[in-house]
């Protein structure tokens, strides 16, 4: 089964799975729309790195979001 893939609420762009899961992580579980990582890092004020680095961590832990 192909897996359903998200667009950003911010450019229209691809979200991947594990901006989703961030998306879910940092603003929410229940929230419906998604941000890709660079307008989630622009939006927050950090930077692309700075968010893969807290994905690496969240799976580090076993953060179910990160399957």
């Amino acid at each position: 089964m192909p897996q359903r893939v998200e667009r950003c609420f911010g450019c229209g762009g691809e979200a991947d799975k594990d901006a989703v899961g961030l998306n879910k992580k940092l603003l929410g579980e229940n929230v419906s729309k998604f941000f890709c990582l660079p307008c989630l890092a622009e939006n927050l004020g950090v930077s692309v790195e700075d968010l893969l680095a807290k994905i690496e961590e969240f799976k580090a832990q076993g953060c179910k979001l990160f399957g």
